[in-house]
C-alpha cells in the first residue's frame, strides 16, 4: 500500500520560503506513469492544486502559483520537495501531498493522500 507523509516547518515568516518534503513509501515516484501533486486548503476555502512532479521529474504548476513555486525530488529518497517562495498570511493553510494516474491529475483524481500538514505564516 502506497503511503505518503508531509513534513516541514508549521510556522513560517512572511516573505520566507517554505519547503515542505513527501516521503512516499510502499510505490516509487519514478514509476510510470504517476504524478506527484502538492494541494493545500486555506481555512475556510476549498482545496487548491498547486502542482506536481511527474514519474518523469517533469513538473507542472498552477498558473497562479507558477512565479514562486517549484518542486523537486530525491529519487534516492523517494522523495518530493515544494518551494513556495515569498509567503504571506494568505499562504496559511494545510498543505497535503497526493498521488494520481497519468491524465487523472488534471481532472483533480487522486488515489493516494497524505494527512496533511498545517503551515502557518506569521510575523
Amino acid at each position: 500500500q502506497v503511503q505518503l507523509q508531509e513534513s516541514g516547518p508549521g510556522l513560517v515568516k512572511p516573505s520566507q520560503t517554505l519547503s515542505l518534503t513527501c516521503t512516499v513509501s510502499g510505490g516509487s515516484i519514478t514509476t510510470n506513469y504517476y504524478y506527484w501533486s502538492w494541494i493545500r486548503q486555506p481555512p475556510g476555502k476549498g482545496l487548491e492544486w498547486m502542482g506536481a512532479i511527474a514519474y518523469s521529474g517533469s513538473t507542472y504548476y498552477s498558473p497562479s502559483l507558477k512565479s514562486r513555486t517549484s518542486i523537486s525530488r530525491d529519487t534516492s529518497k523517494n522523495q518530493f520537495t515544494l518551494h513556495l517562495s515569498s509567503v504571506t498570511p494568505e499562504d496559511t493553510a494545510v498543505y497535503y501531498c497526493a498521488r494520481a494516474w497519468g491524465l487523472l491529475v488534471q481532472r483533480g483524481v487522486f488515489d493516494y493522500w497524505g494527512q496533511g500538514t498545517q503551515v502557518t505564516v506569521s510575523s
